[in-house]
């Protein structure tokens, strides 16, 4: 019922930039989300990864621009610090002998001037390297989402049905959206926060070995502090995702039922519930933002602690000559910059993990199994005239569970042929094999003599219009619904198709006509319309064969006479194959097929099968009566 039950709800990490802070705090924004983690991370990411083979040369070049705007960013605070030196240099002179100052002003100006250029291409290869890698990006996602697609077209229909329609949506949507977020900037990001933390510990030992191992005192407390806080943040996380994913689907279900809430009195009941895990989401909620919010102060914390400690240390080394002022200036600056590489790579690792997750479950539709490939030598029909035979038919959506069992028919051209039965007899089972939605267990099904094995899919199933039970329109105008029927028909041709299924009348008294916009769900169209609309489009089609599964039965009795007015007159001359639930609706039918049990138990007109007085008889009289009825077969 929702779409997304199966996403992962979480929100969209914003550690992916943590420029703002230089002592990483932010950068725990991520660490304590949960994650979801693959299978198998190693054959995941070596399949992801084989994507972008076609697209080496331009990853070569954002590596390489990736580099270089990180080297030169690391560089930067060495000639801050060596600019600082001179002024330093020459105040220092100006004092010690009250004759003007001695700064150097032309190496101070060059200094500026490679200083001003190092953050100009720093900028530009950054823009280089974000722009590259976006192209990468969203072509390694539109090659596997184009795959996913053209894959999800050759999947059989037992796929789709043992698949929650949700999960497929959330594969193709959420999980997309994560592998394209994660190429586009975590792997950019990784090789600039691993370039970032050598860099500036080999800046650092440039300058002063003692320093460094001061800053690196603080390292093991970064590691500890993280480590605790991301487990604990994790589990509350979880339990916020859990309490969202549960709220979100009692939402759904009581917004999309609301009427039957609404019957039954059940306003107070569902609004308990919300409150109920309402609560338990503010719970959960409040303590996972705590927790991981607290990432950030601490942080600060150890940042600042290591600036004292740089500081003092660092004035001491001044005082005794052993360090220049300038120096100093650019050791704090690196060591501002040391923590913010490893909350960045906690992040990002996290995230990694998650895309693999995702580039797993869309691998998973990738490696179904398909429809069974076409004949070899594959016919076809020039001139089909819908002479059906079913020839020891079996078939189970298990295999040790049949559903219908050597099932022998032969329907000759131009037959009305109903079928009815009651419920789980395998009447839409017996349609969806003749459409060859599901593969065979034994036997074969011909049309005009050949095995529809033999003919391309797309052929066969051109051989056919329905008109099923669950109406299906798309978000258009009702023309291009009804236009759906036969590509390329004329306006004379759509309003005659729906004229003949007695819908011309109410799509005229619309404010629009034709051109009246259904939206996504039709809904702003009665359910009645919506079916007078697919049998249009079916009545436009002008199949050989015809297919109407309970067509008729959200119409009222005056609009069910005009429309089975109109299908005797679209039938006369093709093969029909009509599913009731209301037998008074088949009484013409030429032949009618009484199914139990996946088997054909009863066949003949309404009148013979009345005069036998055996299984049609009972299921008929049923429905004046009232009576209940077993469905074993007699």
């Amino acid at each position: 019922m929702n779409a997304n039950k199966n996403s992962t709800n979480a929100p969209p990490s914003t550690g992916r930039n943590n420029s703002h802070n230089p002592w990483g705090g932010p950068g725990a924004v991520g660490i304590g989300m949960p994650v979801q983690k693959p299978k198998n991370f190693k054959a995941t990411s070596l399949r992801l990864l084989a994507y972008f083979r076609p697209h080496v040369w331009l990853l070569m070049a954002v590596s390489v621009a990736a580099v270089l705007s990180t080297v030169f960013t690391i560089i930067s605070p060495k000639l801050v610090g060596n600019a600082t030196n001179l002024l330093a240099t020459g105040v220092m002179s100006r004092f010690g002998n009250h004759v003007g100052t001695h700064i150097h002003f032309p190496q101070l100006i060059d200094d500026l001037m490679i200083l001003g250029g190092l953050y100009v291409f720093s900028s530009a290869f950054n823009f280089v390297q974000q722009y590259l890698m976006a192209g990468v990006a969203q072509k390694t996602v539109y090659t596997i989402r184009k795959q996913v697609n053209d894959k999800l077209t050759r999947l059989p229909l037992r796929y789709f049905d043992s698949h929650p329609h949700g999960d497929i949506m959330s594969r193709f949507v959420n999980d997309f959206d994560n592998i394209g977020n994660t190429l586009q900037q975590s792997l950019t990001q990784l090789i600039t926060s691993a370039i970032t933390f050598v860099g500036v510990i080999v800046m650092m030992l440039t300058i002063s070995p003692i320093m460094t191992l001061v800053v690196f005192l603080t390292l093991p407390l970064s590691f500890v502090i993280i480590r605790v806080i991301a487990s604990r943040s994790q589990q509350y996380f979880l339990a916020q995702q859990t309490s969202l994913g549960t709220l979100n689907g009692h939402v759904e279900e009581m917004f999309t039922g609301h009427v039957i809430v609404k019957a039954f009195g059940h306003e107070k009941k569902s609004l308990v519930r919300f409150n109920e895990i309402n609560e338990q989401l503010y719970e959960a909620g409040w303590k996972a933002q705590f927790v991981s919010g607290i990432i950030m102060p601490l942080m600060n914390f150890i940042g600042n602690l290591g600036f004292v400690l740089v500081s003092v240390f660092g004035g001491i080394m001044v005082t005794r000559g052993a360090m220049k002022i300038g120096d100093v200036l650019a050791f704090i600056q690196y060591a501002r910059q040391f923590s913010q590489p490893l909350t960045q790579l906690s992040s990002i690792a996290n995230i990694i993990q998650s895309t693999m997750a995702s580039a797993e479950r869309v691998f998973e539709i990738l490696d179904e199994p398909e429809e069974k490939e076409e004949a070899k030598n594959v016919l076809d029909i020039e001139s089909p005239y819908g002479h059906v035979g079913f020839e020891h038919v079996t078939f189970g959506y298990e295999p040790d569970s049949p559903v219908i069992k050597d099932l022998r028919m032969d329907i000759k051209p131009g037959q009305t042929v109903a079928i009815v039965g009651p419920t789980g007899a395998g009447k839409t089972t017996l349609i969806n094999l003749l459409m060859r939605f599901y593969e065979l267990d034994a036997g074969k099904i011909t049309i005009d003599g050949i095995d529809i094995t033999m003919l391309y899919r797309g052929r066969l199933r051109s051989l056919f219009g329905m008109v099923l039970q669950d109406t299906w329109l798309f978000h258009g105008t009702i023309r291009d619904n009804i236009a759906y029927g036969r590509l390329g028909a004329s306006e004379r041709e759509i309003v005659q198709a729906a004229v003949a299924a007695h819908a011309d009348h109410f799509i005229r008294t619309l404010p629009d006509g034709y051109d009246t916009v259904l939206n996504e769900e039709a809904s702003n169209i009665s359910q009645g319309q919506k079916q007078l609309l697919t049998i249009a489009r079916a009545i436009l089609a002008e199949p050989p064969i015809l297919i109407l599964d309970e067509a008729t039965s959200s119409v009222d009795t005056r609009t069910e006479v005009f429309i089975q007015q109109a299908m005797n007159t679209l039938m006369k001359g093709r093969t029909s194959f009509v599913i009731a639930h209301r037998l008074s609706t088949i009484r013409d039918a030429d032949n009618i097929l009484v199914m139990n049990s996946g088997q054909v138990i009863e066949q003949g007109t309404h009148s013979e099968l009345l005069a036998k007085k055996g299984f049609y008889f009972d299921l008929y009289n049923s429905q004046f009566s009232g009576e209940s009825l077993g469905i074993a077969a007699k």
